[in-house]
């Protein structure tokens, strides 16, 4: 195997981060004994997205928003031909899932544009929220229609572009949110933190990574954060991070915490790892924080 040259590292890099490749949904909810419905509702730009509702005895719901190259069971990483550098371990979500429907939540659970089984748009591109927000946007109305209540009976659970594209939509479009009662931000994320980090060692790399992104999604670079978003949040909101991810950098999800227009929010740092995406694994194997927090708000 040869080694990448810069030049190629970082065109590999924007690439990878422009246009995420789709990973197959390996998992379904019956394997954790839940009862569900696979469900399409359109994105507020009509973009057909797929996804499962798993159905609770109750009026609350959380709706669930992936990362990227996540879709909504999580990340094949334990399959060889989806292994990264990042994740060569299985990202799995199913256990979110059963943790809040045994807390007595309706789980809403789909995935975003361009990942999963939801359809392509925007030629493929990822906005790192700028046009995933209006997924979110589809599914709290579908959540809503479906189950005949109002923002106070819902929760959302974000997850990396999930989260940024939650932090857009609630910026953009803060009527939609109007009385959501509390979210759960996994690793919201600005891309300029990751790329500097990724292209730290290349000389000028990181401008050259900002002329390619730019040619590719037509965003500049510091478009491409959750970071002024943030401001205009007041939904309650806990945050939680791996405080040593390699991959990024703690200031960069300090400052977004920091940010949030609420006063009632916490952050919650993951310590003992420096690999990001065991992040995505903290809760579905260490509930407590997120279920009180949803337990706590939506009462």
């Amino acid at each position: 195997m040869t080694t990448a040259t810069p030049e190629e590292f970082i065109s590999a890099l924007a690439n990878g981060l422009a246009f995420a490749r789709r990973s197959p949904v390996v998992r379904r909810p019956d394997e954790y004994g839940l009862s569900y419905e696979d469900v399409q509702f359109p994105a507020s730009d009509g973009t057909k997205l797929q996804g499962w509702f798993i159905p609770a005895d109750s009026d609350k719901l959380v709706i669930a928003n992936h990362p990227s190259p996540c879709n909504r069971y999580g990340y094949p990483g334990h399959l060889a031909e989806y292994a990264t550098p990042f994740a060569d371990f299985e990202i799995n979500f199913l256990p979110d899932y059963k943790n809040l429907h045994e807390a007595g939540y309706n789980v809403l659970a789909y995935d975003l544009r361009n990942h999963g089984e939801s359809e392509s748009a925007d030629g493929g591109v990822c906005g790192i929220g700028l046009l995933e927000y209006q997924d979110v946007l589809g599914s709290l109305r579908y959540g809503r229609e479906r189950l005949g209540i109002d923002n106070s009976r819902i929760g959302l659970l974000s997850r990396c572009l999930g989260a940024d594209a939650t932090i857009v939509a609630m910026s953009k479009h803060p009527e939609e949110f109007d009385g959501v009662r509390a979210m759960v931000a996994v690793q919201p994320v600005s891309l300029r933190a990751l790329a500097e980090t990724a292209t730290a060692t290349i000389p000028g790399g990181i401008e050259s990574f900002e002329r390619q992104i730019k040619q590719l999604t037509s965003f500049d670079l510091d478009e491409m954060s959750p970071l002024e978003y943030a401001k205009d949040v007041t939904t309650p909101t806990l945050v939680a991070q791996v405080h040593q991810d390699s991959a990024t950098r703690p200031s960069d999800v300090q400052g977004i915490y920091d940010n949030l227009a609420t006063e009632d929010k916490g952050l919650l740092w993951i310590e003992g790892t420096t690999r990001r995406f065991d992040g995505y694994n903290y809760f579905p194997e260490n509930p407590e924080q997120m279920v009180d927090w949803f337990n706590t708000h939506l009462g």
